[in-house]
Parts: structure tokens; C-alpha cells; sequence
């Protein structure tokens, strides 16, 4: 399933994408175009132009899970750009996106990566 701690990163793609593709035309974006390895333990998520759904592709042992969420009355804060470039995004952020929330929070806490302790 989709468990956080088997991904090392999220990968979005900016833009949108044609989401009649399934699975190998997805992997075949990912590989081709972004030029990463969708074998590898990470995400790849793709949207569509009205920003209503998304699909996620992942890898997982021995064959790929393909999720798919269609929002009902909203959209999703997607990222606009080039069609041709990913977003490496944290699991958090990747929660803020699906909760409808935009990927940067500046009121949220910032992640803390040394401590030092006096």
C-alpha cells in the first residue's frame, strides 16, 4: 500500500499530464522524460488539467501499484511549470497537496535537521 516509510522521495509532475495513461505509459514519462528509474522506491504523481484528479505510481517488489483520487468539489494545488521537469516534494508536503493545501506552508513549523543541545 502506500506506506511513507518505503518511499524515499515524492516526485511531482509539474504541469499536467494526459491521465488516460496507465501504468507503462506513466513509467515510460518517468523514465524517458523526468529520466529517473520508476523501479526505484519513490512516488511519481501526476495531475490533469482541471485539477480535479491525480494518479500515483509506484513501485513495489514484483509490479506497480497505479492509485487514482478524483476530488468531487474542489481541486488540488498543483503545481504549474514545465511539462518536462519534476518537484521533489517531502511526505508532509505531499499531505498538505492532497488535503488541498497549497506545498508551502509558511506558517508551518520548519523541519529541524541539527540539534545542539547547551
Amino acid at each position: 500500500m502506500l506506506n511513507s516509510e518505503t518511499i524515499d522521495t515524492v516526485y511531482l509532475a509539474q504541469g499536467v499530464t494526459d491521465l488516460r495513461k496507465s501504468i507503462n505509459g506513466l513509467a515510460l514519462i518517468v523514465q524517458e522524460t523526468f529520466k529517473l528509474d520508476p523501479f526505484s522506491k519513490q512516488l511519481f504523481v501526476f495531475c490533469n488539467r482541471k485539477k480535479d484528479k491525480i494518479k500515483i505510481l509506484k513501485w513495489d517488489n514484483d509490479g506497480f501499484w497505479l492509485y487514482y483520487k478524483r476530488l468531487e468539489n474542489s481541486k488540488f494545488n498543483w503545481p504549474d511549470g514545465n511539462n518536462k521537469k519534476t518537484i521533489a516534494v517531502s511526505d508532509r508536503e505531499f499531505r498538505w497537496l492532497l488535503d488541498g493545501l497549497n506545498i508551502v506552508q509558511e506558517a508551518a513549523h520548519k523541519k529541524v535537521t541539527q540539534r545542539i543541545i547547551v
